[in-house]
C-alpha cells in the first residue's frame, strides 16, 4: 500500500483513509458513461473532505480534463499547488479576486451584470482577457442569470469580448432535481438550457463548452452531457441518491474510510447512564467503548443513539449523545483492547457501514457525512 501523506509513528487517534486508486477507477467509470464529453472533476470543499490537491491530481491522471471549485480561493490554491490545465470557479461576491483569477488563467463564472463589469475592469488592469463562462438559471433558482435578463447579459458579454476584455469560453447551468428520476423539472430545465444556449450562439457567442450535467445527470441522463460533465460526489464513490442506485450499481467505490482507535474499554453495571443527558442507560451489566471522535470532528450529533460502527467484526451503534470530542458504544460485554480500530464508514465490503448508512440514520445525504469531517482528522492518502 502506497501512502502519499506522512503518517506519524505514534498511533493515530483517528484517520480518514483516502483511496486514490478507487478515485481514479471512479473517474474512468464516469468517463465511460459520458464518452463524448469532457469530464470536470469537482474538488470544491477540499474535494468533499477528501483532500483537494491529491484528489485533483489523481482525477487528472485518470483522464479528467477540467477541475472545478466553488470559490476562487479554492481554485487559486489548486493553481498555486501546480495543478495544470483548465480550472473553473463559480461562486463569486463583489470585490472578489478577479485579477488574480485572470492572471492564474482560471475560467470564472458570471451570472449577472455586476460580475461582468467587475471582471471586465480586472481584465483591463491585468492587460489580458478574462476567461468567462455565462451561467443561466434554467430553473434551480439559485445562482445564474434569469431568462428575461439573459439578452442583456449576452449582449454585454459580446461587447466586452469585442473590446478584448473577455473571452466567453462556456455556457452552463445546473439541475435542481436530476437526482429524482422522472421529476418534471429535468425536462423543463433541459429545454430552457437549449433555448438559452441557442439564443447566445445565434448572436455570436462561440463557447468552447456547454454543460449542465452534474453527477446524477452524468450517470442517468445521457441527453444532458453536451460538451462537458461535472462530476462531484460520484467521483468519490458515493451515489447521488439511493433512488438512482448504489455505488456498486454504477461501478463506483467509496473513496473515504473513517476510523478511530478505541480510547477506553470499561465494564459498567446495569442502569448506568451514558453521555450527556443520560439518553442511553445500560440495560444490564456491559462494557462500553470510547471512540475519540465527536461533532468537532464532523460526526453528526444527529447520530446519537444510532450511528453504526464496526468493532472487531461486529456492528455496534452510538450509545447516548455524540459529544464534541468523543462518543460511546455499548460493546455488549465484549472487551476489545484499547487501540482497537473502530470503523465508522468505508466502502462496505468488509462489513463496515457506509457514509450512506450514516446519512440514513441522520436524515441527511451522504454528501454531508463526508464533507463535514473536520481538519482534526488526518487525511491519509493511499494508492497514490
Amino acid at each position: 500500500m502506497n501512502e502519499t501523506s506522512a503518517v506519524p509513528t505514534a498511533p493515530l487517534r483517528a484517520r480518514a483513509e483516502i483511496d486514490l486508486g478507487a478515485l481514479r477507477a471512479n473517474v474512468r467509470a464516469l468517463r465511460a458513461r459520458a464518452e463524448s464529453a469532457h469530464l470536470m472533476a469537482v474538488v470544491k470543499s477540499d474535494a468533499y473532505g477528501h483532500g483537494a490537491v491529491p484528489c485533483a491530481r489523481a482525477a487528472l491522471e485518470a483522464g479528467a480534463t477540467w477541475l472545478g471549485t466553488a470559490t476562487p480561493e479554492e481554485a487559486l490554491a489548486l493553481r498555486a499547488a501546480g495543478l495544470p490545465g483548465r480550472i473553473m470557479c463559480w461562486l463569486w461576491v463583489p470585490g472578489g479576486p478577479w485579477r488574480q483569477a485572470i492572471e492564474a488563467d482560471l475560467d470564472v463564472a458570471v451570472s449577472g451584470m455586476w460580475a461582468l463589469r467587475e471582471v471586465g475592469d480586472a481584465a483591463r488592469e491585468a492587460g489580458r482577457p478574462a476567461r468567462v463562462q455565462l451561467k443561466a438559471d434554467t430553473g434551480l433558482g439559485r445562482n445564474g442569470c434569469q431568462p428575461e435578463d439573459w439578452p442583456e447579459l449576452v449582449g454585454a458579454a459580446l461587447e466586452a469580448e469585442a473590446a478584448g476584455l473577455i473571452q466567453v469560453t462556456g455556457l452552463w447551468s445546473h439541475f435542481a432535481c436530476a437526482d429524482e428520476p422522472g421529476h418534471p423539472s429535468i425536462a423543463a430545465q433541459l429545454t430552457r438550457f437549449r433555448e438559452m444556449v441557442a439564443y447566445a450562439e445565434e448572436r455570436g457567442v462561440e463557447p468552447e463548452v456547454r454543460h449542465i450535467a452534474n453527477s446524477p445527470a452524468t450517470l442517468t441522463l445521457p441527453e444532458t452531457h453536451f460538451d462537458l460533465v461535472r462530476t462531484g460526489i460520484a467521483m468519490y464513490g458515493i451515489s447521488p441518491s439511493p433512488e438512482l442506485g448504489t455505488p456498486t450499481d454504477f461501478g463506483l467505490r467509496p473513496v473515504m474510510t473513517l476510523s478511530a482507535s478505541l480510547a477506553l474499554v470499561k465494564r459498567v453495571p446495569g442502569g448506568h447512564g451514558v453521555s450527556y443527558g443520560h439518553h442511553y442507560v445500560t440495560p444490564g451489566e456491559t462494557t462500553l467503548g470510547l471512540v475519540p471522535l465527536g461533532y468537532a470532528d464532523g460526526i453528526p450529533r444527529h447520530a446519537s443513539d444510532g450511528g453504526p460502527v464496526l468493532i472487531d467484526g461486529k456492528l455496534r451503534t452510538v450509545a447516548g449523545r455524540v459529544a464534541m470530542d468523543q462518543f460511546v458504544v455499548d460493546l455488549g460485554g465484549e472487551e476489545p483492547r484499547p487501540g482497537t480500530r473502530a470503523v465508522l464508514f468505508g466502502p462496505g465490503d468488509g462489513g463496515e457501514p457506509t457514509a450512506e448508512d450514516w446519512a440514513q440514520v441522520c436524515g441527511t445525504i451522504a454528501y454531508e457525512i463526508v464533507t463535514r469531517i473536520g481538519t482534526r482528522v488526518p487525511r491519509v492518502h493511499v494508492n497514490g
